[in-house]
């Protein structure tokens, strides 16, 4: 949602996304937790692997995956790569290519006077503050932005699940296993009551309700 948190990467500022560096010592950078904030796995380990797996961006994980969509095409043909896959240093040109094209919370601000009329009481957001892949680090990014949003405000909702991993659903009250299963019964019951709100003197809001 906002590649100043890639997982926990600024693709912007950052030199290396492997390593997090310091004036004296380095170390590595977290790919993946478990929810009692342990770490899982490292960016560096994440990365070669999908590289032993195929070059080029062929591995049709999700760092390749990522990159295969909101990437330039290389000079060889394949999606040019954010960082180097050996030893993580950032390609600032491309990440300025992501930022332009991809990047959520950069273009809705870019364009919320032209985007923002079309979207208010559409976005709804749902994370675990303990995001395996901290992805939650980005939604605070976007809502940051979405709370000061007027002419006009953006109207939709932001919720966190205290304490849940990757997948929460926006039920606090149970599992997130339990939560994706029962997901689409509340989401309906909310697009229902989105659909009221803004239906026109002539909409239809009875023939397709049963």
């Amino acid at each position: 949602m906002d590649f100043r948190a890639t997982q926990i990467v600024n693709i912007y500022e950052d030199h290396n996304a492997f390593w997090l560096e310091g004036p004296f010592s380095r170390i590595p950078r977290p790919g993946e937790r478990w929810t009692d904030g342990s770490i899982a796995t490292t960016m560096d380990r994440q990365v070669r692997r999908e590289l032993v797996l195929g070059t080029h961006g062929r591995s049709g994980e999700q760092w390749a995956i990522w990159q295969a969509v909101y990437g330039p095409v290389g000079l060889d043909g394949y999606p040019k790569p954010i960082w180097d896959p050996m030893t993580g240093i950032i390609d600032h040109d491309v990440a300025a290519y992501w930022r332009e094209h991809y990047d959520l919370r950069y273009i809705l601000e870019r364009d919320w006077k032209t985007l923002g009329p079309r979207l208010v009481g559409k976005i709804h957001i749902a994370t675990g503050t303990r995001d395996n892949f901290y992805l939650d680090n980005g939604v605070r990014l976007l809502e940051r932005f979405l709370q000061q949003t007027d002419d006009p405000h953006f109207g939709g909702v932001v919720s966190y699940g205290p304490h849940y991993p990757h997948c929460y659903f926006g039920d606090p009250d149970v599992s997130a296993t339990i939560g994706e299963l029962t997901y689409t019964e509340r989401v309906l019951s909310e697009m229902v009551s989105q659909m009221e709100k803004s239906a026109t003197a002539e909409g239809d809001l009875t023939s397709w309700r049963y």
